[in-house]
């Protein structure tokens, strides 16, 4: 198992934005195409408050590519991704890392 960490650094007074975007559309186009999220996250102490934290998993490098480039190409998502930005972008930058747990690790 792999697991994708997602930061996403938010355009200032956009979270709300994005927040609503995961929660009425994406979380369930990605149910849709088979992708499972382990959590979202809000910096509550840290070095920004206009980052959105999220975990995804995976069963190895080749489901990410193939649910990934289905969801990217989704009609539905292209449809929420544009209508969520019609005022402007949302998202500034994402940062994200593909992590393989450790052999002690709980979600090994």
């Amino acid at each position: 198992m792999l697991y994708e960490l997602r930061v996403y650094t938010v355009v200032p007074g956009r979270m709300p934005a994005l927040l609503a975007r995961f929660k009425d559309h994406t979380t369930s186009i990605w149910q849709k195409h088979g992708i499972v999220q382990i959590g979202f996250w809000t910096s509550l102490i840290g070095n920004s408050n206009a980052e959105l934290t999220y975990i995804l998993s995976w069963n190895s490098l080749a489901d990410r590519e193939v649910k990934w480039a289905a969801f990217q190409s989704d009609p539905e998502w292209l449809r929420a991704r544009d209508d969520s930005e019609k005022d402007g972008p949302i998202v500034a930058s994402i940062n994200n890392q593909i992590l393989t747990p450790t052999s002690f690790s709980a979600l090994a």
